[in-house]
């Protein structure tokens, strides 16, 4: 009889895999960002061996410090690693976001919503354009703000055409989600939001 398996209590559970929209040359930023946290692991690699030549390891605080430094990048090397193979990566190109149909909510839309609370009833109104992956700039002229395809309030904007309400369940309560108009954004609008492309954030902590 095989022994029982001893629960894992220290697994952390993953989140499922998914399909992310991203502006052309975000692939090329990933790799990017892992070949300089390569470059940075081997220098603190030095660092260590240096510290290390000189003498008693209990307060050698230059050796801990390399030593604590190399863990923090070894985490971020590996959380960037699982983001990359967790994930199905497809670029677009924001151009085509001036000319796109308009018949219900899609990517790179400028859709203005209004956001009806349940108790007590208050409405709330907001612009934003439906972006690609990480981008959160708010365009100083027009209010318009980035709103990430896969954040839990475009999941349910997705698909909706104009009048056609969603309920929804919030942190703060239900509401209702109304999409008032739908259009496609300018040019002058996009240069401002899309901001230079960024590798996602991962912390160095524990």
């Amino acid at each position: 009889m095989a022994p029982p398996r001893r629960k894992n209590i220290f697994r952390v559970t993953l989140p499922p895999p998914g399909t992310i929209y991203v502006r052309r040359g975000y692939n090329v930023v990933l790799a990017e960002e892992f070949a300089a946290l390569k470059v940075k692991r081997a220098a603190l690699v030095e660092d260590k061996i240096e510290a290390h030549s000189q003498g008693d390891l209990r307060e050698n605080f230059g050796f801990k410090a390399a030593k604590d430094a190399i863990r923090a990048v070894d985490r971020k090397m590996d959380e960037l690693d699982r983001f990359a193979r967790r994930n199905t990566f497809i670029e677009v190109d924001p151009t085509t976001w001036l000319t796109k149909p308009t018949d219900f909510l899609q990517l790179g839309h400028v859709a203005r919503i209004e956001k009806e609370d349940a108790d007590p009833k208050r409405k709330h109104r907001f612009t934003f354009l439906l972006a690609t992956y990480g981008e959160t700039a708010t365009d100083p002229e027009s209010g318009i703000e980035c709103l990430p395809h896969n954040s839990p309030l475009a999941a349910v904007l997705l698909g909706l055409a104009v009048g056609q309400p969603a309920q929804v369940n919030l942190p703060a309560g239900p509401a209702v989600l109304t999409v008032l108009s739908l259009r496609n954004p300018t040019q002058a609008e996009l240069d401002r939001l899309l901001t230079a492309i960024r590798p996602p954030e991962i912390e160095d902590g524990e």
